[in-house]
């Protein structure tokens, strides 16, 4: 039974290593050739571009102005350790669904692939996908994004959702009922 425990748990690893190969692989190809800032207007009709920039911030471009010596600290070394704490949050608690270990994966991969380009890639992290906005929110196109980012976001959001429909295992299912005594 542990066995099966522990391989439902590290399953989920593999959409992981699939989310931050993927991405780095796209990514590496938009760099090799796509020029920065390149348009590529996928429809025809401006609603998804394919544009190669480069965000040396976090989402939305948060922390664009911070100085370089803190950028490091706050975009490499805090969501390493923010990563890993959940990571063993996520090891060693029995409250995710197999759904939600997958969307849990997702996340992490996502998390990891843009942490890889602010380590290997000084200009910083390539983003490359622009979806028109249509003023909503009062952005003619929504900030300028990569798989990672995507899967990050998608997968956050399931998590959140799922975590309000999701039932909790009854004690039943858990093995720890109580025998009712007569």
């Amino acid at each position: 039974m542990r066995d099966h425990a522990i391989k439902a748990k590290t399953l989920p690893f593999l959409l992981s290593v699939l989310i931050i190969l993927f991405d780095q692989l796209v990514k590496g190809f938009i760099v090799a050739h796509w020029s920065a800032n390149r348009i590529l207007d996928v429809f025809g009709n401006d609603l998804l571009w394919i544009i190669h920039v480069r965000n040396k911030a976090i989402a939305f471009s948060l922390g664009e102005n911070l100085p370089d010596s803190w950028r490091p600290l706050l975009f490499i070394v805090l969501p390493i350790v923010v990563l890993g704490a959940l990571v063993g949050y996520y090891l060693t608690s029995k409250e995710f669904s197999p759904f939600q270990r997958w969307l849990f994966a997702g996340i992490l991969g996502g998390g990891i692939g843009n942490i890889l380009d602010r380590i290997f890639r000084p200009e910083g992290v390539v983003d490359f996908i622009s979806v028109k906005f249509y003023g909503f929110l009062g952005m003619e196109r929504w900030p300028t994004f990569n798989i990672a980012d995507a899967s990050v976001v998608v997968c956050g959001l399931l998590l959140l959702l799922s975590s309000f429909v999701s039932s909790k295992p009854k004690p039943a299912e858990t093995g720890t009922a109580k025998r009712e005594v007569s």
